[in-house]
């Protein structure tokens, strides 16, 4: 049992790396939805002045063998500072007490790990850690030098939803579904090589239940799946432009 459970929970970092009226038109261009949904999530001066994020709540993680609950912790910071920490309860699988804290100071990876062993974060997955501006690489994509298409329409939910293909100058390219009444982005897919998971993984992650944060859309549920487990994440405190030390990023 301690061995499916394994397997399981080594997706979990996977859950921080990258947020549904009638057919949309064709006739738009990328650059247009984008600017549609940086509007309608806040509009840009908003956005811009976005210096941290600190964001608490409930996860659950669904497996074959069971599912399991805990909290996460999610800390953000200008430009691309992220730490996710999340803690869940394995006992009834054998499992105990068990720690997933995945770090990123800007430039370097690294996962604490008390289930499957402390490791540093390399190729792909930290490509993509790199490329995850915050507040959102949506607003300086261009600067970044990655290129977007929009690449056709599909139903998210009930919903049509455009999917826009963003190319970075490195690391692997992310599908985003931007939906075609709010505007929002309520869906990305990113497929990252991951060799503890045995190679390529499609990471599907859907938002939803977007409440206004200091006149910003936030997604307050984060659905992340991949083909050995499902995430659920559902907030419960969403705090901007709070002090976080840079020693908060940094391998311990």
């Amino acid at each position: 049992m301690r061995a499916h459970v394994k397997k399981q929970l080594h997706g979990v970092a996977l859950f921080t790396a990258l947020v549904l009226w009638a057919v949309p038109s064709l006739a738009q261009t990328a650059d247009e939805i984008i600017e549609k949904h940086l509007a309608a999530a806040g509009g840009r001066a908003v956005l811009s002045k976005l210096t941290s994020r600190i964001a608490t709540g409930t996860i659950s993680i669904t497996t074959p063998v069971g599912e399991l609950k805990g909290t996460i912790e999610v800390y953000n910071k200008k430009p691309n500072k992220n730490r996710t920490l999340i803690k869940v309860d394995a006992t009834a699988l054998g499992g105990g007490q068990i720690t997933n804290d995945q770090r990123f100071d800007g430039t370097a990876g690294y996962v604490v790990d008390s289930f499957n062993g402390n490791r540093t974060i390399t190729g792909e997955q930290l490509e993509a850690m790199k490329n995850g501006e915050f507040p959102t690489p949506l607003l300086t994509y261009k600067d970044a030098g990655v290129t977007a298409a929009l690449s056709g329409h599909e139903k998210v939910g009930a919903n049509e939803a455009y999917v826009i293909r963003f190319i970075p100058k490195s690391g692997p390219g992310v599908r985003v579904f931007i939906d075609s009444q709010t505007f929002m982005v309520v869906k990305t897919i990113i497929t990252v090589n991951v060799p503890q998971l045995g190679g390529p993984i499609d990471q599907v992650v859907e938002f939803s239940d977007f409440r206004d944060v200091d006149g910003i859309k936030v997604p307050y549920t984060t659905r992340s799946s991949n083909s050995l487990q499902t995430t659920t994440a559902i907030l419960n405190d969403v705090k901007h432009n709070a002090q976080i030390d840079d020693s908060l990023f940094a391998k311990p």
